[in-house]
């Protein structure tokens, strides 16, 4: 439970509750901890809050964080449980499943990096990785100072 109105910062709180959670086993070395629009979500808190509870458990040595990927327990280098599919990559197979539907049709823009930014509550970084994925596999192009489109389906990456 977060004391609000108690001495100890509430990042501090949180962080401690996480801590926890290592030291009882229930996150293992390897798995994610909740992003920060998680821990938004789940402890009412704003983003700020949310990056110092990461900051704070890093600081302990407790987690790493990969950019565009998570935070995980552990070092650097610790293996990551194989079940954790980066953030980036569960955006763009989302992306992917809508153009194979037909909602998202070649020569037609994408959403932009600020929607999907706001549509996953991902950084930034985490977005544009999403799409440079997808570019890289074919699904995509950009135009500069245009956006990025559906590619034609002649583009598309056949599957094995």
């Amino acid at each position: 439970m977060i004391d609000r109105d108690g001495p100890v910062p509430i990042y501090k709180q949180i962080a401690e509750i996480i801590r926890e959670q290592i030291d009882h086993g229930d996150l293992e070395p390897g798995d994610a901890v909740p992003s920060e629009t998680e821990l938004e979500a789940e402890f009412g808190i704003a983003r700020l809050t949310a990056r110092r509870v990461t900051r704070e458990l890093r600081e302990q040595g407790l987690v790493y964080t990969v950019q565009g990927e998570g935070t995980f327990v552990g070092q650097p280098g610790t293996p990551r449980s194989a079940e954790r599919t980066p953030v980036y990559q569960r955006i763009a197979a989302e992306i992917v499943e809508q153009i194979r539907s037909g909602d998202l049709v070649p020569n037609r823009r994408i959403p932009p990096e600020k929607a999907l930014m706001k549509q996953y509550g991902v950084a930034k970084a985490t977005a544009r990785n999403a799409v440079d994925f997808l570019r890289k596999q074919g699904w995509v192009f950009t135009v500069p100072h245009r956006g990025t489109y559906v590619s034609p389906p002649e583009n598309w990456p056949t599957e094995d």
